[in-house]
């Protein structure tokens, strides 16, 4: 089976800033890999370059057995074509911290507009689909809200459903409810368990242990741009091995 992740030797360096040193993981076909660490890690730079946002200075990345936002021609890259980088990140959904919503767009028109814009799918199609994932995710009767009508957590749950509507092999979530007061936060992790239950192979940088030690298939330590640990997340997170694993772990849980 093709990794539907996989990163060899990944580097990543603003300026003189050495933010990732050498990742190597792998995710599997419809696993629920979950990406913790201190602030500053590198866990969120990771997961940006992923979809090739964050230019990564040397090693490969993978996504479905394919080169992300380069070609490789011998033993040189040549970067891909904004277009062509365009075309690989339709297959990878990506939920942010701050929920981007389109602030003039109601809810149903958020998560209708990639679809007819990138797809060229008529609204006829788009809607239904938009119908649809909105009731997914608990907010088919918000569809005609405007995100200032939504709270933090209905906007996140709004985002889902927009990243969803491309209909994404992939799907990314960078610290998903950090910003959300902690009442709202629930609502956002159900969205994400009925979608890990459903398959959905996904990649998660996040802070919620609880969510990572239920749902999670694999867990990995981030600290200083290398992966300190990893494993099943029930194992590390009850029997650490690596102490700066340990001092981490007794801090938040």
């Amino acid at each position: 089976m093709t990794p539907m992740v996989k990163a060899e030797g990944v580097h990543k360096s603003y300026g003189a800033a050495h933010i990732l040193k050498g990742i190597d993981l792998e995710v599997n076909n419809g696993e629920v890999f979950c990406l913790i660490g201190p602030s500053g890690s590198g866990k969120s730079t990771f997961l940006r370059c992923i979809n090739h946002l964050e230019k990564i200075n040397s090693g490969r990345l993978y996504v479905d057995g394919e080169l992300v936002g380069y070609r490789q021609k011998g033993d040189k890259l040549y970067e891909l074509k904004d277009s062509e980088v365009a075309a690989q990140r339709r297959d990878i959904g990506m939920v942010f911290q701050r929920f981007n919503l389109f602030p003039h767009m109601t809810a149903l028109a958020n998560v209708m507009e990639a679809p007819i814009q990138v797809k060229g799918e008529s609204k006829a199609v788009a809607r239904e689909r938009a119908e649809r994932l909105l009731d997914r995710v608990g907010l088919a009767d918000k569809a005609g809200n405007y995100p200032s009508q939504l709270s933090g957590g209905q906007q996140q749950r709004v985002a889902i459903a927009r990243a969803l509507a491309m209909e994404p092999k992939l799907m990314l979530f960078d610290e998903p409810t950090s910003a959300l007061d902690p009442e709202l936060v629930g609502d956002v992790l159900d969205v994400m368990r009925d979608l890990a239950e459903s398959g959905m192979t996904m990649v998660v940088v996040t802070h919620e242990m609880g969510f990572a030690r239920e749902v999670g298939d694999s867990l990995v330590f981030m600290d200083g741009g290398v992966v300190v640990e990893s494993g099943h997340p029930r194992e590390v997170l009850s029997n650490p091995q690596h102490d700066r694993t340990k001092a981490f772990l007794s801090k938040v849980l």
